[in-house]
This record gives structure tokens, C-alpha cells and sequence, in this order.
């Protein structure tokens, strides 16, 4: 057997196996499709979403139904203005020893777990939000003067709503970056509300079964990594990720007009992984223009800053970049790629 047929196999086989991750989730979730297959991608590549909306559109039940289905631990930590970092980290508990003596001994805080629910997350200050940073990027935690590592594998799924903004503290956009996908989640359509009523009204529970462990996602993180990108399709991600830097090389008039600051290289790195994603579902083990758009969006939006003349003309960042796709052309020229 080839190796090119080999990797066919196994992109046919995780095709199926989100397949059937996608419909068992389907079962509880009405809808959403996107919104599903955001966070499916961004638990397939390791990395941590972000779900904005407003109250009751279903993000709680998205989460805690993917934990059920993958089973993986879960925890939920309901973020509040007087919450404090040892709420989520933990702290040092002051315990009897079995000869009589007390000790120290370091109690977990719910941050130790595989999915962490962070729901309202703009909610908690500057310093508890800081507190998740370390445990969102290395995977471990720092106190008591020790490093407990988290167990793989580890996602935050948080939450923040758009519309109430008193008591509430914007992420901080070094945190913002740390999202893998920010993705919006709108109302419903009328097919899905009736849909929503009828199974949530006549006293019906639907609990979804295990399809999934944590050690095979951890697999197919590892094969989404050999996905095969040329290097004229990878300089088209490079060339979309600068052309959001105003100011710079490759600005379109776009960003020029209505940007602050552009995208961090974790944006290139971040289509890039979304958009192999995309072509082993599509059954193939090689990245294409395409993969690449459908994932722009949500890699980015939360890693450009607007300027006073984007935000004076209600434009919003889904805008900025949807034109600076429209402007960047598939084929740039010559490129250094290695």
C-alpha cells in the first residue's frame, strides 16, 4: 500500500468518525450547523472557541452535549465580577494528616478538567480572566510553587454575550488570540424553532451516547498535521494574513480604510490548520483555495482591531475581512516559500 493511499484511508476514516460525532450531537442540537462544525474543528485541532450570542440560543447544551458525546470530563465555571483566580485554579486547603499533624495540600479548581465551559466569560475581571491564560496555552497550571499539567486532551469552550455590557470586562485581545475560532450564534430559523419546542415541551429527554475518547481525538489531531499544503496555497493564506496589516506590503484599501491592527500570526496558523480540517472532510489529504475561505472568517474576526472610522460607520469585522477576501487574489506572483 502507497503512502498516498494509506493517508486516503485514514482521511475517509476520520470523515466517518466526525460524521458520527456530528449526528449524534444532532440529535440534542437543532441547527447550528456551522456553529457545530466551528467547534468540531476547533476540539479536532486542539484549540480553544469562542461562542458569542445572545442568552438562549443553545451554546450551554452545545458544549455540555459534546462532552457527553466524546466523553470527556466537563466542568462549568459561571463567570461573575467578584470571581476570583483560585475559583478556577485552585488553592492550598490546610488538611489533618493521618497522625494527627495538618498540612497543605493543593485542592483543584475546576480548570482541571477536559472541557471547560467558561460561560460569560467578558463577565470576570482582567485578573481572573488573566488566570485562564496559562492554562489555555501551555495546558498547565502554575501554584502553590508548582506546575500541575492538564489532562489531554484540554478545550475551553467559552461564552460572552454582546448585548449587556454592564459588569462586563472585554477580553483582553491577547486572550482573544488565543481562540482558535470565534463564532457567532444567531437565532434560530422557523423549521428549528418548531423543531426546538416539540423536543423540548413534552417531557422527552434525549441523551446522546458515547461515540468518542479522549485518546482517539488526540489521533486524529496528529493526522490533521501531515495534511499536505502547496506552497502557493499556503503563500495565499500569507498573503491574506498580511493584507490585513494597514500600512503594510500587501494592505488592501479595505484594511487602510478601516482597520487598527492586522492579524497575529497565529491567524495564518490558524486557517491553516481549519482549512485541513476542511479537505479531510472533503475526502482528501491536500488543502485547496477553497478550504481556505470557508474558514477566513472565523480565524480572524476576533483578531483585527478596528479603527474610530470603522466603529463611527457601524462597520463590523466580519465586513472588513469579507471585502479583504474579495481583494486577494489566488495567485501572487513569485513567493519565498521553503
Amino acid at each position: 500500500m502507497s503512502v498516498g493511499e494509506s493517508m486516503e484511508q485514514r482521511a475517509q476514516e476520520f470523515a466517518a468518525r466526525y460524521k458520527a460525532v456530528r449526528e449524534e450531537l444532532g440529535r440534542v442540537i437543532v441547527g447550528h450547523s456551522e456553529i457545530v462544525h466551528g467547534v468540531l474543528t476547533c476540539l479536532f485541532v486542539g484549540g480553544h472557541c469562542l461562542l458569542e450570542g445572545v442568552p438562549g440560543l443553545g451554546k450551554t447544551l452545545l458544549v455540555r452535549t459534546l462532552a457527553q458525546t466524546l466523553d470527556l470530563n466537563f466542568s462549568r465555571i459561571q463567570f461573575t465580577p467578584d470571581l476570583m483566580p483560585a475559583d478556577i485554579l485552585g488553592t492550598n486547603m490546610v488538611v489533618e494528616t493521618a497522625e494527627g499533624g495538618r498540612t497543605f495540600e493543593f485542592q483543584k479548581g475546576p480548570i482541571f478538567t477536559q472541557i471547560c465551559l467558561a460561560d460569560e466569560i467578558n463577565r470576570a475581571t482582567p485578573k481572573t480572566q488573566s488566570a485562564m491564560l496559562e492554562a489555555m496555552q501551555e495546558h498547565k497550571v502554575s501554584a502553590a510553587g508548582k506546575v500541575f499539567p492538564l489532562e489531554e486532551p484540554f478545550f475551553v469552550m467559552a461564552t460572552q454575550n454582546p448585548l449587556e455590557q454592564e459588569g462586563t470586562y472585554p477580553l483582553p485581545e491577547a486572550q482573544l488570540d488565543r481562540f482558535f475560532f470565534k463564532l457567532v450564534v444567531g437565532y434560530s430559523n422557523r423549521d428549528d424553532l418548531n423543531e426546538i419546542i416539540n423536543r423540548t415541551t413534552r417531557g422527552v429527554s434525549i441523551e446522546p451516547k458515547k461515540v468518542m475518547d479522549g485518546r482517539e481525538i488526540l489521533k486524529w489531531q496528529q493526522l490533521i498535521r501531515e495534511v499536505i499544503i502547496a506552497p502557493h496555497v499556503q503563500d495565499y493564506i500569507v498573503r491574506l494574513t498580511l493584507a490585513t496589516h494597514p500600512g503594510g506590503e500587501f494592505a488592501v484599501e479595505a484594511a487602510n480604510q478601516y482597520l487598527r491592527w492586522g492579524s497575529s500570526p497565529r491567524g495564518a496558523q490558524t486557517i491553516t490548520l481549519a482549512a485541513k480540517v476542511r479537505a479531510l472532510l472533503a475526502g482528501r489529504y491536500n488543502v485547496s483555495f477553497e478550504d481556505i475561505r470557508r474558514v477566513f472568517l472565523p480565524a480572524l474576526r476576533h483578531r483585527v482591531i478596528l479603527n474610530f472610522e470603522a466603529e463611527a460607520e457601524s462597520i463590523d469585522p466580519d465586513q472588513v475581512l469579507t471585502d479583504i477576501l474579495k481583494a486577494v487574489p489566488e495567485k501572487g506572483g513569485d513567493a519565498k516559500v521553503a
